[in-house]
């Protein structure tokens, strides 16, 4: 597994402080971010999934712990929009340059805005995926929200 990916490239150049660490990723499980937090012995809390969706129609990038739900109605607001639903896999995809269990928030193909969990910045560290399936980056969640330029807000269910 190449431990360089565009996510890591990109937190490189912008002088971020991040580890690496890798699993063994499990494409039947039921949620990947609590497969991937007991795999590496981590609280799920910690470990931030990153979805994209779709504002009004406009994409978006989401991230939040995995033990979470993300809401719809919170998510809307959180970029001033009256709708917001999830992003086809297919579509996620060909946006990020990354497959489905591998999407970063970092380096991704097409910028979009991204939002963040705010209690995620509760933490000294997260997890957040590293660009492809079975690598994850830790950091200062402090880091990766200005990293994206993120919008922190609460957006879980």
């Amino acid at each position: 597994m190449s431990k360089t990916t565009r996510a890591t490239q990109a937190l490189e150049k912008l002088g971020v402080k991040f580890r690496l660490h890798t699993y063994t990723y499990d494409s039947d499980a039921d949620r990947i971010g609590l497969q991937a937090a007991e795999a590496l012995g981590v609280e799920p809390y910690r470990m931030l999934k990153t979805l994209m969706a779709e504002v009004d129609g406009k994409p978006v990038c989401v991230v939040v712990p995995s033990d979470c739900e993300v809401s719809m109605k919170k998510l809307a607001a959180a970029f001033g929009a009256k709708a917001a639903k999830m992003m086809r896999p297919g579509d996620a995809e060909r946006l990020t340059g990354y497959h489905v269990g591998g999407i970063s928030p970092f380096g991704q193909k097409k910028r979009v805005p991204v939002a963040i969990e705010q209690a995620a910045l509760g933490h000294a560290t997260v997890f957040v995926n590293g660009g492809q399936r079975g690598l994850q980056i830790e950091l200062d969640p402090n880091d990766a929200a200005k990293a994206v330029e993120a919008i922190v807000q609460a957006l879980t269910a």
